[in-house]
């Protein structure tokens, strides 16, 4: 699954301890990160529900993998080209929320930009710099409207041989959502996360206070640039800072502009707040790619969320559309 996004997101304490303040942390590797859920010590229940939700990411990545020739996405990916290939309704609702997305952001969310990643070589973390054919070979097998989706057969077919569909920048936050239902059905708070980069927030955290959360600066490992208070809702963040190349004096970030087939540039780093993890994840991509004119536009006329942005050109983040699941928005 998706690696791009690490290490931007502390979860941070506002106030001192109570004697009471005990928290439980159950954690597991899952789609090449930690998954983790934090809950009150006091949970009687917490380590089963938590297990039990960590089971539902194993589930997923079993399913989802593009790294697993028995994921059904790789099923996808071998024979769709050739015959409509009928999927489970999970996977097809999936699929149908991605193309709403890709549509949604003009093209820079896709979730079949896997060629342009294998292209600049960071699928496999080996930063290269391709030759303009290269790049416009890779560009004409990408293009989310290249998936042709029965709703009546359930099925999925591809519109020409080349193209692939890696769910790498969706999945983790719709792991945590998966787990977080599960979770929510036994315990009344706890917060997940996919390594540092998405979370999912079920319930108010500390009381009425909600999940307190640090956005690490992407130019300091030390040092934060805001903090906010989650309630019921998803965050994601994206940013390119730990993986990039340099070629010839100029830095490549990760984060490949799917419309045009090079690394996106103007933004240092970007925080998303939806009611879904699933959401932020896929629009912290987004957004990152489209820059603040993306965001403000979809802002204006998509309720629910809020965006932090860092631009690589600034010192200041600005903060874009609202959520009532988010406040006590400080430091920025």
């Amino acid at each position: 699954m998706n690696q791009n996004r690490r290490s931007f997101l502390n979860f941070v304490r506002q106030r001192s301890p109570r004697p009471d303040d005990t928290w439980l942390h159950v954690n597991r590797t899952a789609m090449a990160c930690r998954f983790e859920v934090t809950l009150p010590g006091s949970e009687q229940n917490g380590v089963v529900a938590a297990t039990e939700a960590l089971d539902v990411v194993d589930r997923l990545e079993a399913q989802l993998s593009v790294f697993r020739e028995t994921s059904e996405v790789s099923q996808v990916n071998s024979r769709a080209a050739n015959e409509p290939v009928t999927l489970s309704d999970s996977l097809f609702g999936l699929l149908k929320l991605c193309q709403l997305l890709y549509e949604e952001t003009g093209g820079a969310f896709d979730f079949t930009s896997g060629p342009l990643t294998r292209c600049w070589g960071f699928l496999r973390r080996e930063g290269r710099l391709p030759s303009p054919a290269e790049i416009e070979q890779a560009r004409s097998v990408v293009g989310s409207d290249k998936l042709l989706l029965d709703e009546q057969a359930r099925t999925v077919r591809f519109a020409q041989p080349g193209v692939e569909i890696n769910l790498g920048s969706i999945g983790k936050g719709y792991a945590l959502d998966n787990a977080a239902e599960s979770l929510g059905n036994i315990v009344p708070t706890a917060l997940l996360n996919a390594g540092a980069s998405s979370m999912r927030a079920v319930g108010d955290g500390e009381r009425e206070e909600g999940w307190v959360v640090g956005l690490r600066h992407p130019r300091s490992k030390f040092k934060r640039y805001g903090v906010l208070r989650l309630h019921d809702c998803g965050l994601s963040t994206s940013g390119s800072e730990e993986q990039f190349f340099v070629h010839e004096g100029k830095r490549y970030g990760h984060i490949i502009d799917p419309r045009n087939g090079w690394p996106a540039q103007g933004v240092a780093s970007v925080t998303v707040v939806a009611p879904t993890a699933a959401l932020s994840d896929a629009l912290a991509t987004a957004f990152y790619v489209g820059g603040r004119q993306l965001a403000e536009a979809y802002c204006a006329t998509q309720k629910e969320v809020l965006v932090v942005m860092l631009e690589a050109s600034s010192t200041v983040p600005i903060v874009i559309g609202r959520s009532v699941s988010c406040d006590g928005l400080r430091d920025f």
